[in-house]
C-alpha cells in the first residue's frame, strides 16, 4: 500500500482531523480503539498504531483512500495496538524494546496482572477481550528509538506501561500522539474518565507502573497543547501541565 499518486484532498470518510495533518479512526468497543494517520512533510502517510483486528476493514478502506500508508509505527505490542498490523501490507516498525513482544504469536500477558482490576465482571471479560482484539505476530522490518523523525514528528520513548512504548512528538504546534502513555478512559471499569481528566494506565496492565508515572511526567514537561492518546478523544489546551500531573498522581 504504498501508491501515493492516489492521495485524496480533504479528510476521507470516517476519519476525523484531530491536528493539522493528523487523522484519527475510531473503533472497536464504543468507538475506543484509535488508529491514527499523519501525512509527513513529504506527502507520504505513516500509520501509528493499529488498533483491534475487527478495524481491518476500515483501516484498508482508510488507507485506499489516504493513497497509501508508507508505514505503520506501533506504539507497543498490546493486542488492542497490533491487531490489523499483521494484515495491512506496509512495513511496521517499533522500538527495539518492544520487538520481541511484537511478534509473539498470541495477546501479550507476560507482565500483566489482571487480579489488581478491582471489578470481578472486568477483571473476568479482559482475557476474553484480548484474544478478541489480537491479530496474532506481526513481522517487524526496523526500529525506532528516541530522537528519530517519522512523518515531520521526533519519536519520544515514554517506556512503563510497556517496555518499549513510544510516542510521536511535533514541537512545531505541541501535538503529542502518546498512545497508552495516558488514558481518557477507566479501563478497570470500562468506561470515560470525566472530561478534562487523564489517568497513568492501570497498574495491571504496567511492565514497570513507577516507570510508567514517570513517563507521564516526562510527557508533561513537552509543554504539550494536544496529547491524542490511544482511547478516547483528544486532551487539549494551552498549558495541560496540572491535568498530566495529576494524571501520573493517580494509582
Amino acid at each position: 500500500m504504498s501508491d501515493h499518486s492516489t492521495a485524496q484532498a480533504g479528510t476521507p470518510r470516517g476519519l476525523e482531523e484531530v491536528a493539522p495533518d493528523v487523522y484519527v479512526l475510531r473503533g472497536d468497543l464504543r468507538g475506543g480503539m484509535n488508529i491514527y494517520f499523519l501525512r509527513g512533510p513529504d506527502d507520504r502517510i505513516v500509520q501509528y498504531d493499529a488498533g483491534t483486528r475487527s478495524m481491518l476493514r476500515r483501516n484498508r478502506r482508510a488507507a485506499r483512500e489516504l493513497g497509501g500508508i508508507d508505514r505503520l509505527v506501533l506504539s507497543h505490542a498490546h493486542a488492542d495496538h497490533r491487531g490489523t498490523a499483521p494484515n495491512l501490507g506496509p512495513p511496521v516498525f517499533c522500538h527495539a524494546d518492544e520487538a520481541e513482544d511484537a511478534r509473539s504469536p498470541g495477546p501479550l500477558t507476560r507482565y500483566m496482572d489482571l487480579s489488581l482490576l478491582e471489578v470481578a465482571p472486568v477483571r473476568m471479560l479482559y482475557p476474553l477481550l484480548m484474544r478478541w482484539w489480537d491479530g496474532g505476530s506481526v513481522d517487524i522490518a526496523g526500529t525506532l528509538e528516541e530522537g528519530d523523525t517519522v512523518a515531520g514528528f521526533e519519536v519520544i520513548h515514554f517506556p512503563g506501561h510497556s517496555p518499549g512504548l513510544i510516542g510521536l512528538w511535533r514541537e512545531s504546534d505541541r501535538v503529542a500522539l502518546v498512545s497508552d502513555t495516558v488514558y481518557v478512559v477507566d479501563s478497570a471499569r470500562l468506561k470515560p474518565l470525566p472530561e478534562g481528566e487523564a489517568s497513568v494506565p492501570h497498574p495491571a496492565w504496567a511492565w514497570d507502573h513507577r516507570q510508567a508515572k514517570a513517563s507521564v511526567r516526562k510527557l508533561a514537561g513537552l509543554k504539550p497543547s494536544v496529547v491524542l492518546s490511544g482511547h478516547g478523544g483528544p486532551i487539549s489546551g494551552d498549558d495541560l501541565t496540572r491535568t498530566l500531573l495529576a494524571a501520573a498522581d493517580r494509582y
